[in-house]
């Protein structure tokens, strides 16, 4: 279809808006995010999986559109050293080496590359010197291998029997917590790694994981406001990424769990500590988040909320997520403006992994 010219009087404001060097309706829309089209911007917050020691072939042509912006691999994903380099060198290459590839290593038994550092879990790491070290070796060999985002370490301070995440925290109470957790963003920085503080705000008194169900944190604000501590602390320490819970806190919003919570998300996280990284969701599979809503939706009050990042455990989310947020940024102007703020905060992300600017 053919576009009309715009009428003589129209041009003629808009040469006087230039002349007078105001806004007018001839004035360029701001520039997408790194030159990319709304379709790549929307693809560039997902990270999805899939099966097998092998990339899929659609998993290569997803990353070659653009689609999706990065990758998790979990034990499945892993046979060896040359297999694991080889895998993620596909990956990279598919996706023009600007792909986000991470795991879960977060020491001790919780390791998705077993030979990678760290053999000592974070429970067991009780100085700084001590998680400093072990962050920085799973950086070094987690990039040697090709994962760039390490999600650890956990930031949650556990003061009561029946944690959920108890042997997986380091010890101690939020002052302890937040030296071992700022020592660990330093090391992991030192091994060119992304180190991911979680789960944010506050994770230590959950007493299932939200995989498994929801999950309530019904703590106090000024309780809550302890759990914060090593948060501020990885944010003060320059940490690239922060994990968001998918538990209900209803002293902090009593309505929407973390990761779609808007006063958590933008509020407290970016307002409050001022975090100017990314926020990445826990698995938007998880059952605190299905029995609120399908993946889909779900995808869209995180990143409404504040998430920049949408983490896929499930391989066969991709083909409901990513329709679905895209739909919503062609539908929203609001939301096409929160698409491209994450955007740029991933993009941030991949410069500073050293990656390249994807398209």
């Amino acid at each position: 279809m053919r576009l009309r010219p715009p009428a003589p009087a129209v041009l003629a404001l808009c040469a006087l808006a230039l002349l007078a060097a105001v806004p007018a309706r001839c004035a360029a829309k701001p520039a997408a995010p790194g030159g990319l089209s709304l379709r790549r911007q929307v693809g560039q917050l997902l990270i999805l999986s899939f099966h097998g020691t092998t990339a899929p072939g659609y998993v290569g042509n997803i990353l070659r559109d653009g689609a999706a912006g990065g990758a998790i691999l979990f034990r499945e994903n892993v046979a060896s050293p040359g297999q694991l380099r080889s895998l993620t060198g596909g990956l990279q290459r598919a996706g023009g080496r600007s792909v986000l590839v991470a795991a879960d290593q977060e020491g001790g038994t919780v390791r998705v590359v077993d030979f990678a550092a760290s053999a000592i879990g974070q429970a067991d790491q009780r100085t700084p010197a001590a998680a400093g070290d072990a962050a920085r070796a799973a950086a070094r060999d987690l990039r040697r291998d090709g994962i760039n985002v390490n999600l650890a370490p956990v930031a949650d301070v556990v003061d009561a029997p029946g944690s959920a995440v108890g042997g997986r925290a380091y010890p101690g109470g939020p002052a302890a917590v937040a030296a071992n957790v700022a020592a660990a963003v330093r090391g992991a920085s030192a091994g060119r790694g992304g180190a991911t503080a979680k789960h944010f705000p506050g994770f230590g008194a959950g007493d299932q994981n939200t995989d498994r169900g929801p999950v309530t944190i019904a703590r106090s604000a000024d309780a809550l406001r302890a759990d914060l501590v090593p948060f501020r602390a990885a944010v003060d320490g320059g940490v690239p990424l922060v994990m968001a819970s998918h538990a209900l806190y209803p002293a902090l919003d009593p309505g929407r769990i973390a990761s779609q919570s808007p006063a958590i998300l933008r509020g407290l996280l970016r307002g409050e500590l001022r975090f100017r990284g990314a926020i990445v969701t826990d698995s938007i599979e998880a059952r605190a988040v299905i029995r609120r809503s399908d993946v889909g939706t779900a995808a869209v009050r995180s990143v409404a909320a504040g998430a920049d990042l949408v983490l896929m455990t499930g391989p066969g989310s991709f083909r409901i997520v990513f329709p679905r947020l895209l739909a919503e940024a062609r539908r929203s102007v609001s939301f096409r403006a929160r698409v491209s703020d994450a955007v740029e905060h991933v993009l941030a992300l991949k410069r500073r992994l050293g990656l390249r600017s994807p398209g």
